[in-house]
């Protein structure tokens, strides 16, 4: 192709370059200029001309896009007309795009000219969803260059459609593992079911969490034909010897791989039993937000293998959503043994002192509960349950985004007492205590939550742990599960402090220089003490 400006004499039949605007004459970009245009252009007084000549051997942009994009394209995928000289791939089906990364890449270093881009292989898409798109850079391109591209790139994109599956769920439970928790757990699986295939599950069991019963409900669920087998353990799974992997032993079946490197949904086993695939869901597969069990889950709808060497190739650009709400390091040695300890924000009071809803009140662009939220969700504590009450709505609002669970007290004008119930309610049973929080102390760091929980860690006998900071014991508080039930006794505008008097000598005092523990934000001008140390 010859690219340049010419005389306008010169100009038939080359495609012009850039819009060319004259009093009453426009010319625009890709234009092929006629005998008329060239006699309109003497008559401007236009002398020269940017246009583009395509040579014997060259295709037009328009015909070498649609070339490509029609060897780019696969099963599954339908291609758009081109136009200046870009041609997309949409998806046919609602499924998963498959790419072949490495054909992509040998096709766009052919020549500049020849580009191809698309979504992230193993995607997942709908009917309709723009896939890729073909761009011929120039407005010609050689057409060697482009039969080379094309051949390189021979269906490189395709779209694996998803299907229904025979799905049976056995759901383990434990004495603290509230019904209401499976049901949320179901209903959350069920939109994934629908947002896949339309189907929902055939067979939902409820067991208790041991290997015996366990056993029995999975030959059941193979006796059905069932194709995929999910298990929601009321317990994580933690080692190849553990309940859930046991069972599925001791039924006959085989365990393929154990963990996946995706966070969240490390925690994750895959399995087989009689031709169906097993799947024991990581904790994390209890929320509706994308995890790795999404992941391995769209791969067998669609029909695609699944087994130890597709799991561990999810590692590099997969999924790592924790380096917001887990940034601090954590080494084995360290930290391996640590209790898990939920996090409990109260946020539901009235804030009759302020005059106003405290928690909302912006703090360097921030609402004052946010802060404390997200203190917690960058300490090891977790997960994190907000409990809701005044101002719900409101609230949920300022916190969205987060990685939080809320629970609401219908009963918060009773005072912080109920709250407080509520949300130890709502801590699981795999969780060996709770860290409660006040949704006005914004000044709390990661760095003192993390004190907090390593001390309960390091220590056979206590019941609480608790910050001391001049002298006065302050917030946040440790209660591990021996004082749950204390909590159902207390009334009124009480909150956990009570309990340390029922832990006796079995509270931990943790020395703190940091001021934040002893700073609530319940008047203005606590408001304003607390936004003059945060820019500190």
């Amino acid at each position: 192709m010859r690219f340049g400006a010419v005389p306008v004499d010169e100009a038939l039949g080359g495609v012009v370059a850039h819009t060319l605007r004259n009093g009453d004459l426009v010319l625009k970009k890709g234009t092929i200029v006629t005998a008329a245009q060239v006699e309109q252009l003497r008559a401007a007084s236009v002398a020269k001309i940017m246009v583009a000549f395509v040579d014997d051997g060259d295709l037009g942009e328009d015909e070498a896009a649609l070339r490509l994009a029609r060897s780019l394209a696969g099963p599954g995928t339908e291609i758009e007309l081109p136009f200046t000289g870009r041609s997309n791939l949409f998806s046919q089906h609602s499924g998963l795009l498959i790419v072949d990364a490495a054909a992509i890449n040998a096709a766009n270093m052919v020549d500049e000219a020849i580009t191809i881009a698309t979504l992230a292989p193993m995607k997942k898409v709908g009917v309709g969803e723009m896939i890729a798109t073909v761009k011929i850079i120039p407005f010609a391109v050689d057409a060697a260059d482009v039969a080379k591209a094309s051949e390189l790139a021979k269906a490189a994109v395709r779209v694996a459609p998803f299907s229904e599956r025979r799905v049976a769920v056995i759901s383990t439970t434990l004495p603290g593992l509230k019904p209401s928790v499976i049901d949320k757990t179901l209903a959350v699986l069920d939109d994934r079911l629908q947002g896949l295939a339309f189907c929902s599950a055939f067979i939902d069991a409820r067991v208790p969490h041991e290997t015996t019963a366990l056993v029995e409900a999975l030959e059941q669920a193979a006796a059905a034909a069932a194709e995929i087998i999910i298990v929601f353990g009321a317990s994580a799974i933690t080692d190849r010897r553990d309940v859930i992997p046991s069972a599925l032993v001791a039924a006959g079946g085989r365990i393929e791989h154990l963990g996946m490197p995706v966070d969240p949904g490390n925690l994750l086993l895959l399995g087989a039993l009689r031709g169906a695939y097993v799947i024991g869901a990581p904790g994390c597969a209890r929320s509706p937000r994308e995890n790795g069990f999404d992941w391995v889950l769209q791969r067998l709808f669609a029909g695609l293998p699944v087994g130890r060497s597709e799991i561990q190739r999810m590692g590099t650009g997969g999924l790592l959503m924790e380096i917001f709400s887990r940034p601090q390091p954590r080494s084995q040695a360290e930290h391996a043994n640590h209790p898990q300890v939920a996090a409990v924000v109260l946020a539901a009071g009235r804030s009759s002192r302020m005059g106003s809803n405290k928690l909302l009140e912006d703090m360097h662009g921030k609402p004052v509960v946010r802060h404390v939220v997200e203190a917690a969700l960058a300490s090891r504590a977790g997960p994190v349950f907000v409990v809701t009450g005044h101002h719900a709505s409101d609230v949920s609002v300022a916190l969205a985004g987060l990685d939080v669970t809320f629970v609401h007290n219908p009963r918060f004008a009773d005072g912080m007492a109920t709250s407080l119930q509520v949300g130890v309610d709502a801590v699981p049973e795999s969780s060996a205590a709770a860290l409660v929080m006040l949704g006005d102390m914004p000044l709390v760091s990661p760095a003192v939550i993390n004190r907090l929980v390593d001390n309960l860690a390091g220590s056979v006998s206590a019941r609480a742990v608790v910050p001391v900071a001049d002298g006065r014991r302050a917030n946040p508080v440790v209660i591990a599960r021996s004082l749950f039930g204390a909590v159902a006794n207390l009334s009124g505008d009480v909150g956990a402090r009570k309990l340390l008097d029922q832990a006796g000598d079995d509270v931990i005092e943790v020395m703190v220089t940091d001021e934040g523990v002893l700073i609530d934000v319940d008047t203005p001008e606590a408001l304003a003490k607390a936004r003059r140390l945060k820019e500190q």
